[in-house]
């Protein structure tokens, strides 16, 4: 699997916690060294910059992006907070966080991993206490669990994103039937 960060769920929270792709079945990390950590940050536009972590920040940063998960997860169900959860977003998310600063060219965020990581749980923190929490959907891909938010018309998304998901699932259906079909059909207008 590709080592490249995907952003297709609509918040920084949900990208984070899709970090750890595939949780079903093969379970790929995308955090294996400090900093894919940082380049998650940087790529996610959360930070303009985060200055080296160590593989403490690491560990911090992958129980914050679990417990995001399982709040998500709870949320998205109708279902109760873990309290341990909840302790873990909640303290991540009182740390103090990245100031943006002007200069000549614009603004520019410089983080530490830790300020980095406060501004992911506190995007958390507003997202599943906000007006998208009706939107938050699972992909329809049983390989991956990704929750994003549906903001297409009527609700109607499948999948995090076509290029991710929905188009691998499309292909594979497309394959099925043509394997399926009787050779006569194939072909043929209308089928």
């Amino acid at each position: 699997m590709n080592l490249d960060h995907v952003f297709v769920c609509g918040n920084p929270a949900l990208d984070f916690a899709a970090t750890l792709r595939a949780r079903r079945s093969v379970r790929f990390e995308m955090f294996v060294t400090p900093d894919r950590l940082n380049a998650w940050y940087v790529e996610s536009g959360i930070v303009d910059a985060v200055s080296p972590g160590q593989e403490a920040d690491v560990e911090q940063a992958t129980t914050v992006r679990e417990a995001i998960y399982q709040l998500v997860t709870a949320r998205r169900l109708g279902e109760e907070y873990d309290r341990a959860a909840l302790t873990v977003v909640n303290n991540a998310a009182r740390r103090p966080s990245a100031v943006p600063q002007l200069t000549p060219s614009g603004r520019w965020t410089q983080a530490t991993p830790e300020e980095a990581l406060s501004l992911v749980a506190r995007q958390a923190v507003e997202l599943l206490s906000g007006p998208d929490v009706p939107l938050l959907k699972e992909c329809g891909n049983p390989e991956c669990t990704r929750t994003y938010i549906d903001r297409s018309r009527g609700t109607r998304r499948q999948w995090c994103g076509m290029d991710s998901c929905g188009n691998k699932i499309k292909a594979a259906a497309y394959r099925a039937r043509k394997k399926s079909a009787p050779a006569s059909q194939l072909g043929m207008p209308g089928s």
